[in-house]
């Protein structure tokens, strides 16, 4: 798998949500289990089959919970050249195509949220602006074409 980028806040966030799952949320389907299973007979139960449908998807969850802390790479400062653009930079670019200023936060996938200008290094628009510098334009392709953005500034 590979790396996965997280701020040390998600990084922790996720520690403990694979906490809970682990604990109260095995013990809470197991208890759906059992309540289920008092209902009779197994195989012709929709309750049973709902609760051990919810234990799998579950479990499926902690798995990927788990791998992704095992990927982790908490996004640093200290880490990136702060002349280029890299994982957990804020970077503030030109709209060519629109004529306007916009800027984004470059995060993990896991934690990109478009709505509020955090976007993933995956996203066409992070991977053009990973690795490169302040006055470089680069082109993106959008659904509605090609667009071109100039790097602004870039804080980290």
């Amino acid at each position: 798998m590979a790396e996965v980028y997280l701020t040390k806040e998600a990084y922790k966030e996720l520690e403990n949500k694979l906490a809970y799952l682990k604990s109260e949320g095995r013990v809470n389907v197991a208890e759906k289990i059992k309540v289920a299973r008092s209902f009779g007979d197994i195989s012709e139960n929709s309750e049973y089959d709902a609760a051990r449908e919810e234990e799998a998807l579950l479990e499926q969850e902690i798995t990927q919970i788990e791998e992704n802390l095992r990927n982790a790479q908490i996004i640093s400062k200290a880490k990136n050249d702060s002349n280029r653009v890299g994982v957990g930079a804020t970077v503030e670019v030109y709209d060519e195509n629109w004529d306007e200023n916009m800027t984004f936060r470059i995060m993990g996938s896991i934690e990109s949220d478009p709505t509020k200008g955090l976007i993933s290094n995956e996203s066409p628009m992070g991977k053009a602006l990973i690795g490169k510098e302040k006055g470089d334009v680069v082109d993106v392709q959008t659904p509605v074409g090609v667009q071109k953005y100039k790097i602004l500034s870039i804080k980290y």
